[in-house]
Parts: structure tokens; C-alpha cells; sequence
């Protein structure tokens, strides 16, 4: 292992730092891991994308030199944005990762509702409320109302 130890927030371990495409390495990503395809698009691409734009004379000769140092400066604060992101989930609680993850997630279930145990489902039985104590005191005013006590 050589070169500069890896704070424990970086994504990749130093002798996996081999193995990666050198556009990566010069740039010193930490947290943007483009692959070989990727990094071949953002130099030899943007190179091959600003020669043609010269050919055809869109640009001057400078875009060739110019376009592929703004897309590293873009992809290297993109890195930069990306590790600011990191470390400040990091800092946040698990207790709060917790508590925010139950409010995202959807609620699916059934809600238990008291006082429909009797209808039918999609047609409405009754519209008054009737409270447990005096149920009892309805049930024998009923009677009477009816004329058959």
C-alpha cells in the first residue's frame, strides 16, 4: 500500500486505487467510481467530440484542449458534491434515519372502524350515532314509539 491512507468515510481501499482507469486516478476520485467505458466517454470522447466540432468549424482549435478540462473540472466537483452528501448523512442520527424511513414509507392495511360493524359494504344503514350508555334507553323508546308496548 502506497500513497496517502484513506479516511474511513472513502469508498474504495487503496489497493483496489490499482485497478481503476486512470482518468479516475488523475482526477483523485473518492466517491464518483466511473468505469473503464465511462472514463474512456469523458476524455477520448469529449477529445473526439471537440475535434469534430474544430473540423467542422463550430469551434475553434482550442475547444480540443478546453472541452475535456471542463468536463474533469465538472466530473471532479461532482466527486466533491458527492463526498459533501456522504458525510453529512453520516452525521445525521440513526434514530432520525429511523423516524424519516417510517414517515417515506407507504402505509398499506385495513382501518378498523367501530362504529361500522353492522352496515353493509356501500350502503349507508343508519346516519345517527348511538353511544354504548344509552342503548339500553333507546331500545325501549323504540317500543314505545312503535305502539307495541
Amino acid at each position: 500500500m502506497s500513497g496517502v491512507p484513506r479516511t474511513s468515510w472513502a469508498t474504495l481501499a487503496a489497493d483496489e486505487d490499482h485497478y481503476r482507469p486512470l482518468y479516475a486516478r488523475l482526477l483523485g476520485l473518492r466517491f464518483v467510481n466511473p468505469g473503464g467505458v465511462l472514463c474512456f466517454l469523458f476524455f477520448e470522447g469529449v477529445v473526439a467530440l471537440a475535434a469534430l466540432l474544430a473540423l467542422a468549424e463550430l469551434v475553434s482549435w482550442w475547444a480540443v484542449l478546453i472541452l475535456p478540462a471542463a468536463v474533469a473540472v465538472m466530473v471532479k466537483l461532482n466527486d466533491m458534491v458527492a463526498a459533501v452528501v456522504v458525510r453529512s448523512a453520516a452525521l445525521v442520527p440513526e434514530q432520525e434515519r429511523d423516524r424519516f424511513r417510517r414517515q417515506m414509507e407507504p402505509v398499506v392495511g385495513r382501518a378498523r372502524v367501530g362504529w361500522l360493524r353492522h352496515s353493509l359494504p356501500g350502503i349507508v344503514v343508519s346516519v345517527e350515532t348511538v353511544s354504548p350508555s344509552s342503548s339500553a334507553d333507546d331500545s325501549t323508546a323504540g317500543r314505545s314509539r312503535d305502539g307495541s308496548s
